[in-house]
């Protein structure tokens, strides 16, 4: 064997190297980077511990998820650290399992019929090669039967033999058996107890016993305190920790706004039981008298709404929800100058007569509310005092969630009806008011602030005169009711203190579009025809209610109540039927299209003589009113058939329903009234 190392001379020491030399034996020069620290002995030494966690650092930490008990979002305290890197689902069966028992068996028949088909082959070749002879001494004629057996017999092992079925039992199987047993009769067990031992005490305290206990409790309140100075700021604070989850425990058990809402529904249920009658009456009752009274109708009393907190507080504002038919709202206050105290916002349901669904307080006395059409969680409210106010249901908190101020621009004097209008064009909510101190204020929501904007200020006409010194003044006219059209936006009615109505504009806010002189009184209820665009409703303390054309500065119908009118209320279903309520007592129902001289209905509705009715609303969609007298009971009442006939069933004519076939029924009663106007 030859040695194939060949010998190399290093350059740098001059020394011959082996080829075949191992590498490990060679000196290697470390190669340092032109960027490494140069770092001494201690700082090669220092140690720098590092500790690993099983959390995932690419699990996110600021997880967060809204809470429906606090109404805000919460931080989520456990994140998931758990990262799977590597998952595969496997079909590997226990062998001791069901499904591999069953397996096994399968594979022990299949191969128990492989083994005894090789065994029939065997034995049936032996047995050819036996007769392999006798066959040739035959002859042909058994060649044919012989090879025919074969192949049967080759048949037969070749198809696999299959196991026999067996009959699975039906643990389902039933059969249905009856049978009477005689029923074991009760028996009573009564025991008799023995009382339970009493023992009398007495004893009479002296001063000194007396003295000696007030020493004890001064002395143990001492000590707790030496205690308490001896503990570290630790344990207070654990201390204190324990005491606030004792009171928040304590708070949550006695805490029943968790069960509010089940409440609230129970308790309908049990005001339905208890007022079913009147329940039935509402939805099935009519009246069938209504058919021998010639064209007069009833009112049917039905649920009386009152609340203690709102005793001897006038109804001064009722308002039917726009959305939740059965809800409406009632203000509390009074109309007397020198009885002015608080003031109450109740929110009523017909489901539940018996407690209002909504309670808000005020300092001052509310007269008049409004609520808005798009959103029906927010109600507008003028106060007494000049202010005005938006409360907000969803938001049940006894102070209002938008108030005016002095530096806000309030009124000075009462405010006598708010009305939601049409949101601006930046979609800000936007509202109107009067007062009597002359002024119209737009009221602006403007990033939760009210703006105020005056739209035009009320003067008495004829009423300017010049002082002494070249100065204009004018007599100020007091503002009571006002409307708006229900088409044209900028168009609106306001009626007044001195009997005059103004037709105005939000575009002009120096001069009015047009004066009626309506009343010798003050204008207490102002109101437009909800079908015919021409026509409004006034009604006065002179006690007349007076139906206009805007067009025309005398009135179309005057009707004389022989008491002073409170309020007036147009039918939602008819462009002709009416309501008025007055001081003494009784509610009018007039039909113009049935007659158009007096009141179908005239009937006294509260129960003392006293009382003075103040308000009155119509249903937008059942047939029944409410009505509010100056003791704060509301009470509802159904009309009855007569007091709301449809048009009559022609033969072989469809009933003409819809907004024009109502104003064509008004027009046709106006131009009667044009006409003899126009004789005289």
């Amino acid at each position: 064997m030859w040695d194939t190392s060949t010998a190399w001379l290093d350059e740098d020491s001059g020394t011959e190297v082996a080829e075949g030399a191992d590498e490990w034996a060679q000196s290697k020069a470390t190669v340092r980077p032109p960027d490494q620290l140069e770092l001494t002995d201690a700082e090669l030494k220092e140690e720098f511990t590092r500790i690993l966690t099983a959390n995932n650092p690419h699990a996110p930490q600021n997880i967060v998820r809204y809470s429906f008990k606090e109404g805000t979002y919460k931080l989520i305290g456990f994140v998931d650290q758990l990262a799977v890197h590597f998952s595969q689902v496997g079909n590997l069966i226990p062998k001791d399992s069901d499904e591999g028992r069953r397996q096994r068996y399968r594979n022990n028949l299949v191969t128990g019929s492989e083994e005894s088909a090789k065994l029939v082959i065997s034995e049936a070749e032996v047995v050819e090669e036996e007769d392999e002879p006798k066959e040739a001494e035959a002859g042909s004629q058994t060649d044919l039967p012989a090879a025919e057996a074969a192949e049967k017999v080759a048949e037969e092992l070749m198809t696999p033999k299959q196991p026999k079925e067996r009959k699975l039992t039906n643990k389902f199987n039933f059969s249905e058996r009856a049978s009477q047993t005689f029923n074991n009769p009760l028996r009573d067990r009564e025991c008799q107890m023995e009382p339970p031992p009493r023992t009398n005490f007495s004893a009479t305290a002296n001063q000194w016993e007396i003295y000696d206990a007030y020493v004890e409790e001064l002395e143990k309140q001492e000590k707790t305190k030496e205690k308490e100075k001896a503990k570290t700021p630790v344990a207070k604070k654990m201390g204190k920790m324990a005491m606030r989850k004792m009171t928040s425990m304590e708070s949550q058990s006695d805490d029943i706004t968790k069960v509010t809402q089940a409440a609230k529904i129970v308790e309908r249920m049990v005001n339905q039981n208890t007022y079913d009658d009147v329940a039935q009456d509402f939805k099935y009752y009519e009246d069938a008298a209504d058919e021998y009274r010639d064209q007069e109708g009833t009112l049917l009393p039905l649920w009386k709404f009152q609340n203690d907190k709102a005793k001897r507080l006038a109804v001064t504002a009722l308002c039917w929800n726009p959305k939740y038919n059965d809800l409406f709202a009632v203000g509390h206050g009074s109309y007397d100058f020198m009885k002015q105290s608080r003031g109450m916002l109740l929110l009523y349901s017909m489901k539940n007569p018996s407690f209002p669904e909504y309670i808000f307080s005020s300092e001052s006395g509310i007269m008049c509310l409004d609520m808005h059409v798009d959103h029906p969680y927010l109600v507008v409210v003028g106060h007494y005092d000049g202010n005005v106010a938006i409360y907000n249901l969803k938001k049940p908190h006894s102070q209002p969630s938008f108030r005016s101020s002095a530096k806000s621009g309030k009124h000075t004097d009462p405010v006598w009806q708010v009305k939601w209008q049409k949101d601006d064009m930046d979609n800000n909510l936007n509202f109107f008011s009067v007062s009597s101190d002359g002024r119209i204020v737009s009221w602006t929501l403007v990033k939760s602030e009210l703006v105020h904007t005056d739209v035009i200020k009320l003067k008495v006409e004829g009423s300017t005169t010049e002082s002494l010194e070249g100065l204009q003044l004018y007599t100020v006219g007091c503002g009571t009711a006002f409307d708006f059209h229900k088409e044209i936006d900028y168009m609106f009615l306001v009626g007044t203190e001195e009997g005059k109505i103004y037709k105005c504009s939000k575009s002009y806010s120096s001069q009015f579009l047009d004066t009626y002189d309506a009343h010798n009184m003050a204008v207490d209820a102002v109101s437009w025809n909800p079908y015919h665009t021409k026509v409004f409703m006034s009604c006065s303390s002179d006690w007349t209610v007076k139906i206009w054309d805007h067009t025309i500065k005398t009135p179309m119908f005057i009707y004389d109540l022989n008491s002073a009118v409170g309020d007036v209320a147009w039918a939602p279903y008819s462009s002709t039927v009416f309501a008025a309520v007055t001081t003494n007592g009784k509610t009018h129902v007039f039909d113009l299209s049935i007659n158009k001289y007096e009141a179908i209905c005239n009937q006294p509705v509260v129960a003392k003589k006293k009382n003075k009715i103040t308000h009155v609303q119509f249903n937008p969609i059942h047939p029944i009113i409410i009505v509010g007298d100056d003791r704060g009971h509301v009470t509802c009442l159904k009309l009855s058939p007569n007091l709301r006939k449809m048009p009559k069933e022609k033969k072989g004519q469809e009933v003409q329903k819809g907004p024009a076939v109502e104003i064509a029924k008004l027009d046709k009663l106006l131009n009667l009234v044009r006409e003899v106007k126009t004789k005289i």
